[in-house]
């Protein structure tokens, strides 16, 4: 039986939610799909009364996805939908594609280029040809109206205009206020943004380090914009960016007093800070729109707090190098989902919503490490200067291109889950079977996967007696990569694999683990 919430009179007629999320961007959309795939009841409010917003748009909304969000987008039947991409005809990365079809530029760190040509694939074995691309841009508007749909289409209800103001947590639920109403929830997820007032209210811990530079974002017009250099250009001032005619990006190392000040960006100061970067005369005739940030970093010491839970730049903040923030939120998304609708179903083992800490919280702080990193060889100084020259030696080797290739596409993430096999606790490989079929395809319901490719009983009765939490798939693959059996959390991570058709009591004490205790006897045909 699922716990009810007591509540007062002023909320007694309105429905009780499995799950309230605050915020209706990428993360908090993506969590809704997944929970309301697992038949949860999913409100999500969003303070503002439209998703439309000119800097949601091209380019300033222009966001690149690696390859676990491209996987995670994929296995729910939702990549074919994103356009954009297709439209700007972006030079997509294969790695397993020969080298002489590749683009020349696999990505950046702090805006030293690594080349394609020298990454070595071979270090990933378990990435297929099959698999999804390690890069896609994407456009956040476009994203956030397929994610909407999909969400919508699956029965979440989403409440635009309608802000959290304040909330209270009792031990069986949690109280929300939404301007003049009070909503009920078992759960309550913030996803409210770097600013939230869910993490805020709830009293989370947000610790870190203070910003360097005053970061800059806007659309221009330039006479003789030819005078700037193309590409990342750091300078004994700063750096700048000209990626599109009249879209520049600035880095200021003010220690952030320009942003803190909250003053607006004007032509005449922005003018005056791109000649004093570039070191050129460049002259701007008009400033159409333009936003400040900064690198600051920090991290919530806990993503969990009672019924209360953070995903996305709530749970962690950092400087937008290189991309990483929207691909943080969309994994931190992916792995919260099915547990709490594991939770809410009364389906998940003890201490399955901790593994929520444990597994993503590590992975967060390691993305902020690798702004900071970024932002320390960025700045003008001799010692910066120096290591940069260092980085950008090794990102010229075979292992140095293909390890930074790794960590900026997230080929090689690994959720530490204590397996023995090498694939446990990485994205599954993306196997193609002798039907047609793609392991992605078959992962669109977002439930467990038990892949058999040996057609034995032993699994088929085992996967039965999970009823519905775990599928039972057995088929030929085209590139098996020497395996037998794997079990495949809802979220495409492998949590038990084996290369010789073990006995199932290795796979049975793992799906006990992430699914709970069943009875293989009672199971039946």
């Amino acid at each position: 039986m699922k716990a009810t919430l007591a509540s007062p009179d002023s909320a007694s007629t309105q429905p009780i939610y499995d799950v309230i999320i605050a915020g209706a961007g990428p993360v908090g959309l993506f969590l809704a799909c997944e929970l309301a795939l697992r038949h949860c009841r999913v409100l999500v409010l969003e303070k503002a009364d439209s998703l439309h917003a000119p800097l949601k748009q091209l380019p300033f909304g222009l966001r690149g996805l690696n390859a676990l969000s491209v996987e995670a987008l994929y296995r729910r039947g939702l990549q074919s939908e994103l356009q954009v991409s297709q439209r700007l005809k972006a030079p997509h990365f294969s790695a397993t594609a020969p080298q002489g079809q590749r683009p020349q530029v696999g990505g950046h760190f702090a805006g030293i280029q690594f080349p394609s040509e020298k990454i070595d694939p071979a270090q990933w074995p378990y990435r297929l040809p099959g698999a999804t691309e390690v890069q896609l841009l994407s456009e956040l508007e476009e994203l956030e109206t397929v994610l909407a749909r999909r969400a919508a289409g699956l029965g979440v209800a989403i409440r635009r205009g309608l802000a959290l103001t304040d909330f209270q947590q009792t031990t069986n639920g949690v109280m929300v206020q939404a301007g003049n109403q009070t909503l009920q929830g078992m759960w309550l997820v913030g996803c409210d943004g770097s600013r939230s007032e869910v993490r805020k209210m709830g009293g989370f811990d947000f610790v870190g380090t203070e910003p360097e530079f005053t970061g800059y974002t806007a659309l221009v017009d330039i006479v003789e914009p030819e005078k700037l250099k193309p590409g990342r250009n750091v300078t004994p001032t700063g750096m700048y960016l000209q990626s599109q005619p009249g879209y520049l990006i600035l880095q200021d190392f003010d220690g952030g007093a320009f942003h803190q000040s909250q003053k607006p960006v004007t032509q005449e100061h922005f003018q005056q800070l791109l000649r004093r970067i570039s070191g050129t005369d460049v002259t701007i005739t008009a400033l159409h729109i333009a936003t400040t940030w900064t690198d600051r970093a920090r991290q919530a010491t806990d993503y969990r707090r009672g019924r209360v839970l953070l995903a996305g730049d709530a749970a962690h903040i950092h400087s937008p190098l290189g991309g990483q923030g929207l691909n943080l939120g969309l994994g931190d998304a992916l792995n919260l989902g099915w547990k709490l609708a594991a939770i809410i179903h009364e389906q998940a083992p003890e201490g399955l919503l901790d593994s929520y800490q444990t597994e993503r919280h590590p992975i967060g702080a390691q993305v902020l490490d690798w702004s900071r990193a970024q932002v320390a060889i960025m700045e003008p100084r001799p010692q910066a200067q120096a290591l940069r020259a260092l980085i950008s030696d090794l990102m010229n080797t075979r292992d140095g291109a293909t390890y930074f290739a790794g960590r900026v596409w997230g080929v090689t993430t690994h959720y530490d889950l204590g397996g023995k096999h090498p694939l446990v606790g990485r994205s599954a490989p993306n196997f193609a079977f002798e039907d047609g079929t793609t392991l992605g395809e078959h992962m669109h319901d977002g439930r467990g996967i038990l892949l058999d490719f040996d057609q034995n009983a032993d699994w088929q009765a085992l996967a039965r007696a999970y009823g519905d939490q775990l599928k039972y798939l057995s088929g030929r693959a085209k590139e098996p990569l020497g395996l037998s059996t794997l079990l495949i959390r809802p979220d495409g991570f492998v949590a038990w694999a084996s290369d010789n058709g073990a006995d199932t009591s290795e796979c049975q004490r793992a799906a006990a683990r992430w699914f709970g205790q069943r009875s293989v006897v009672e199971a039946k045909p």
